[in-house]
């Protein structure tokens, strides 16, 4: 009698002679096998794995679907603590596996093909952020607790290998820009409306309710009103623009009333305030006040507040409005430094901050050590309610601050230095540029990241990837308009199939 045929004609004999066909066969009984065992334990972590394989079929296939698959599901990521309470490492799930396995993939075609534009590798912007990384690894080397600030470099690389050198590469073609701004606010908008949802069932005009409503998305609502923020002033940028005609209007004018919402029962005074410092420069910017007169009036206001800050302190102390459900109550609160907790704990942490600074002032405590050293730094006079005496309530509240505690003083100057080039870049494009066809997109995507710097005085959430993915993503597409100015036409056919592929 002959072999059994297989549906294909193929005999089954054969089959079992090919090597390849036997391992597959083997490993796939093996996996059977392993998961059904540990699903009987109710363990069902294995299941992933067929999702982790797909993903990485997806990124060597195009690096820009795995991309944009990345961005949406970043606003619904969840912390692996959500999941085991207990552990004592972090992930956000399922975006930071996903960023690492881009990352890598990346770094494996750039070291194969080195043909990364060397326009992007020269440009001030991305010597700025080389000089950040390299100044992060040398306090990571020299960190009081170097497995914690390895893990905080290592988490911060493949943020911006993801976000923003796989991200310029994608962004050559104009129209994968809109995609990434639209399926980030796509995402966002879903976490909107469940955290509109909760708040409704808890009342609308419920501030304490506000902290956790976007939970597990989100830890608290203030990381929240930052990101909406961020991304509620591109959709505002959308609306006077020729790119969303018809149906494409409604959904943005859908998403402008969603992120409206959202941000205002947020209860986040930072993302409040943020917002109005991007609208005062966009004012400026649209008045065209000359730098020089800029300068000189910052100057004076500086002299004046230095001249009158004992007055001035002296009516902040008079403020006992503290954080409020009521809505003007809550603004005025703002101001209180004498009895509002939340207020009144950032100084304390900010003092502590400097305070590690004036004792490690070259080097810092290293990066991400902040937490597990501050405790040590209060002082009983400053502490709250809600301070701890072992550290335990997170991080400096602050993106300017903590670098300095952590990574010295060429922490903080690093950072400041890429906003500096972030925001220098985006301005010259849209004053030179005047006809350029991505001069608005230039100017809405950058009052973003003016908000984010506004933001970061008073909160730091770039060690998540809700903060990082429109954050360097941001930056990616100034740098992305700025290397490959032109018409849409002429950049679209310099764009590959495949975004993976890197040219000059």
């Amino acid at each position: 009698m002959g072999s059994f045929p297989t549906s294909k004609g193929v005999p089954l004999g054969k089959i079992f002679q090919d090597k390849s066909l036997l391992w597959l066969f083997f490993f796939s009984a093996l996996f059977i096998a392993v998961n059904s065992l540990l699903s009987y334990f109710e363990i069902y972590y294995l299941n992933l794995l067929p999702l982790a394989l797909f993903f990485v079929w997806i990124c060597f296939y195009s690096l820009e679907i795995s991309f944009m698959i990345l961005v949406f599901l970043v606003p619904l990521s969840i912390q692996l603590r959500e999941f085991l309470p207990g552990i004592e490492f972090n992930l956000y799930l399922p975006t930071e596996p996903l960023m690492l396995i881009m990352t890598f993939i990346f770094v494996y075609k750039l070291l194969l093909e080195k043909t990364y534009p060397k326009a992007i590798l020269k440009h001030p912007l991305t010597l700025a952020i080389l000089f950040y990384i390299g100044w992060l690894f040398i306090t990571s080397i020299s960190s009081t607790m170097p497995l914690v600030s390895l893990k905080f470099l290592v988490s911060r690389i493949w943020f911006i290998v993801s976000f923003y050198f796989i991200a310029i590469v994608i962004f050559k073609k104009p129209s994968n820009i809109y995609r990434f701004l639209l399926l980030f606010a796509g995402g966002m908008s879903i976490v909107v409306v469940y955290s509109m949802s909760n708040l409704i069932q808890d009342g609308l005009f419920n501030q304490p309710a506000a902290h956790g409503s976007s939970s597990p998305f989100f830890n608290d609502h203030t990381s929240f009103g930052a990101v909406i923020t961020m991304i509620l002033l591109v959709i505002i940028g959308f609306l006077p623009g020729k790119n969303f005609n018809g149906k494409k209007k409604i959904w943005i004018w859908i998403m402008l009333i969603i992120f409206l919402f959202g941000l205002t029962f947020s209860y986040s005074r930072a993302a409040w305030i943020s917002m109005l410092a991007a609208i005062g420069v966009f004012i400026i910017i649209k008045l065209k006040i000359k730098p020089f007169i800029l300068l000189t009036i910052t100057v004076l206001a500086g002299v004046v507040l230095a001249f009158s800050w004992t007055e001035i302190e002296m009516k902040l102390e008079e403020n006992r409005q503290d954080s409020s459900t009521n809505i003007t109550q809550h603004v005025q609160s703002i101001s209180n430094i004498s009895s509002d907790a939340s207020n009144l704990e950032r100084i304390n942490r900010w003092k502590a901050a400097l305070a590690m600074y004036k004792q490690k002032p070259f080097l810092g405590w290293g990066p991400g050590t902040y937490m597990f050293e501050y405790a040590a730094w209060q002082t009983s006079k400053d502490k709250t309610i809600i301070s701890t005496n072992f550290g335990t309530m997170g991080t400096a509240h602050s993106e300017y601050l903590g670098p300095l505690s952590e990574s010295g003083i060429l922490g903080t100057f690093s950072f400041l230095l890429i906003l500096f080039f972030a925001l220098y870049t985006s301005f010259r494009y849209y004053f030179k540029k005047q006809e350029a066809p991505y001069r608005w997109l230039m100017l809405v995507v950058s009052l973003g990241l003016i908000s984010y710097a506004f933001h970061g005085l008073l909160n730091n959430f770039l060690d998540t990837d809700k903060a990082s993915a429109p954050f360097w993503g941001f930056m990616a597409i100034i740098v992305a308009l700025d290397v490959f100015q032109g018409d849409n036409s002429q950049i679209e056919k310099l764009n590959p199939e495949n975004a993976y592929i890197f040219y000059d």
